[in-house]
């Protein structure tokens, strides 16, 4: 009883994570409160190529990393990731073993790949560039950027945490680390890159890939579903400090005496 439950909190939580996110962008009282306000147009130095602004924004990003709102999302994903390990084995075996599922989850491998994702980001950005699209280039940055410290910070924790592969059901094991979920990491950041910039409408969609990648993980058998639960977390909170330059404001739904309320904080 105790695994269904935790398998359908996994589930519950990934496909919730739009609504999350698309409140916690929330415009301040000047903006429509039916749309969000876009991510600012971070200006292009004509002193830096593509090389040292990628360079140069990257340290930037690394640095919007440890901030408050971060915390909150990484209490989220631990908690859940905790709460999950249990029924790790179980929910694994639930989603394996159909025909339907195996062709259902097959793209989920290239999808979530960091490659693809790489590519998809620079293809955006070169044509932003190309045809003088300024927030086309943006997104296209903001999304080669989160992608890389995604991939860079996934590579790191697995091997401080050096937490081995589910084992394939002959009894051999995987290569490489299980968490977090490079996968789900490098999706859920990208994805939040798109909400961020595109607004709430393209969090529904982006968010649903995103998840439909986390899920393949497991059904493919190369990840628990602590794995991504926590790979999920890791990937907003880099998609959120990727693309920080153009908000002023963060909203948070926060626990008050006697109810509930929206914390919202004005910083650069």
């Amino acid at each position: 009883m105790v695994n269904r439950t935790a398998s359908a909190v996994l589930l519950v939580w990934l496909s919730a994570v739009p609504l999350a996110t698309a409140q916690s962008a929330d415009p301040p009282p000047s903006t429509s409160a039916r749309e969000q306000e876009p991510v600012q147009v971070a200006p292009e130095s004509p002193h830096r190529g593509f090389a040292s602004t990628l360079v140069h924004q990257l340290g930037t990003d690394l640095k919007r990393i440890p901030r408050r709102n971060s915390l909150y999302w990484l209490a989220g994903g631990t908690a859940l990731a905790l709460a999950v390990h249990p029924a790790d084995d179980e929910i694994n075996e639930r989603l394996a073993g159909s025909d339907f599922a195996d062709a259902f989850f097959a793209p989920g491998k290239v999808l979530g790949s960091s490659p693809f994702v790489l590519s998809a980001a620079a293809a955006t950005y070169i044509w932003g560039r190309t045809k003088s699209q300024p927030r086309v280039r943006h997104l296209g940055m903001d999304l080669i950027e989160s992608t890389i410290l995604a991939e860079g910070l996934t590579q790191l924790i697995k091997v401080a945490v050096r937490r081995d592969r589910p084992i394939h059901p002959d009894g051999s094991s995987n290569p490489g680390y299980s968490f977090p979920s490079g996968h789900a990491t490098v999706t859920f950041a990208a994805a939040t890159v798109l909400q961020q910039h595109l607004g709430w409408r393209a969090a529904v969609p982006t968010y649903l890939v995103a998840s439909y990648v986390a899920m393949s993980r497991l059904h493919d058998n190369r990840h628990f579903a602590s794995d991504v639960a926590f790979g999920a977390a890791d990937g907003i909170i880099i998609g959120r400090a990727v693309t920080w330059h153009g908000r002023h404001f963060y909203a948070m739904p926060t626990m008050v005496p006697g109810g509930g309320a929206l914390m919202v904080s004005l910083a650069q």
